[in-house]
């Protein structure tokens, strides 16, 4: 319920991805928001304001002159009620008119007659390729930035009009993560941080290895929740299938010789390194180049031999970012996780139980440093994530540590 309380209007103007609004709509109160559809003239050609008023419980509106406003001015309440309008599908019309203040409907009344202070203005464009590059849209689009709004860049992919290419209204789960991070506070703002998810893979042969059960959703949610908080965010991950959260950057790995080798390549640039994987502690010596055969007699033997520790690198620069690391054990786990704590001479452990939290979804963690520890009761792996964010934004000195890694 990361939006509750919060009341969105969700406006809706003429472009076939219109449709995706009604989702949008849907997602937006399951997180709490309370929406409110406008809709232009030329959205009601993809959705109605039936539809709508069905989908989010409220009448949508779509008339300047609705003669249901009090004092015949609506745009005034709606927009004092608002914590922030959305426009979902933008298209160029109605990016050029917001850009140049003109309000000759509802919505755009709306757009110019909200509080800035109180009201912030998001804008996901969709539209054909060719109208997205054109100078006079990328103009339009300057203008609304220096204005103070959030404009969400489109994705690539093909149209409806049977072109391909940028111009694709964004999925209504990633707006929805957009809105999110709009109402988060930047504890993270200016800072660089490097996390590492998902599990390593060390083959044995060319079709079977050494792994775990790992899924990454833990790294992937903290990854989101620094990102939320303002981080500039790399992530390095395992063989793992979750997706990559907006505007953090992914460097795919297989072994931890691969994450060792991109880890020990961003982390001087990095103000904090938070090590969530499951590295694998040992690597099959030599790993076979065909696949090895069934055959009568002893299985053949595998020798193994250590991967380096990542995060005692890490944390053994001359200038090391601030380290948090994962202890996911199996029993004694305060135990277990403050030696590590110790040994690898880092600020704060996460401590988990491992066989609770693997491809779970809910996850019990434990914070623990050198004063003493806490617990974060049970919740899903995002809140968790958000939690630790928070720990660690409290922990951070004042300002990044390296003038020159913030550009």
């Amino acid at each position: 319920m990361e939006l509750r309380d919060k009341h969105i209007i969700l406006g809706i103007s003429g472009g076939v991805a219109a449709y995706k609004s009604c989702e949008l709509a849907r997602r937006l109160q399951d997180r709490g928001a309370q929406v409110q559809a406008v809709l232009t003239q030329g959205a009601m050609h993809f959705v109605t304001p039936a539809l709508l008023h069905a989908l989010t419980g409220r009448p949508a509106y779509h008339d300047l002159w609705d003669e249901r406003f009090e004092t015949g001015m609506g745009h005034i309440g709606l927009a004092r009620a608002a914590d922030a309008l959305l426009i979902a599908p933008a298209t160029a019309h109605c990016i050029a008119k917001l850009a140049h203040g003109l309000c000759d409907d509802l919505l755009s009344t709306l757009a110019l007659a909200r509080s800035r202070e109180s009201c912030a203005l998001v804008v996901a464009p969709a539209m054909n390729v060719q109208m997205w590059q054109h100078p006079a849209t990328q103009r339009n689009l300057r203008v609304l930035r220096e204005d103070g709004a959030a404009v969400l860049e489109p994705a690539e992919g093909p149209q409806a009009c049977g072109e391909t290419g940028p111009g694709r209204l964004l999925e209504p789960e990633q707006i929805v993560q957009e809105m999110i991070a709009l109402f988060t506070s930047k504890v993270l703002a200016g800072r660089r941080m490097l996390i590492t998810a998902g599990p390593t893979f060390e083959p044995i042969d060319p079709v079977r290895g050494v792994t775990n059960l790992s899924s990454g959703k833990l790294g992937f949610a903290i990854a989101q929740a620094a990102v939320e908080a303002g981080a500039s965010v790399t992530l390095v991950a395992g063989p793992t299938a979750q997706a990559t959260p907006r505007h953090a950057r992914r460097i795919d790995v297989t072994t931890a010789l691969q994450m060792f080798e991109a880890v020990m390549a961003e982390a001087g640039r990095c103000d904090v390194f938070v090590a969530v994987a499951a590295v694998a502690d040992w690597r099959p010596d030599s790993p076979g180049t065909e696949k090895l055969k069934k055959a009568a007699g002893p299985p053949p033997l595998i020798r193994l031999v250590a991967n380096p520790d990542i995060l005692a690198q890490v944390a053994g620069l001359p200038s090391a970012p601030f380290c948090v690391g994962f202890a996911a054990e199996t029993e004694r786990v305060q135990q277990h996780a403050r030696a590590k704590l110790e040994a690898k001479n880092i600020p704060l452990i996460v401590a988990n139980r491992a066989q609770e939290v693997q491809g779970a979804d809910l996850a019990e963690l434990e914070l623990i440093d050198a004063h003493g520890s806490t617990v974060l009761p049970r919740a899903t792996k995002i809140e968790q994530a958000r939690r630790l964010i928070g720990a660690i934004a409290t922990r951070l000195p004042a300002s990044p540590h390296r003038d020159s890694r913030v550009k």
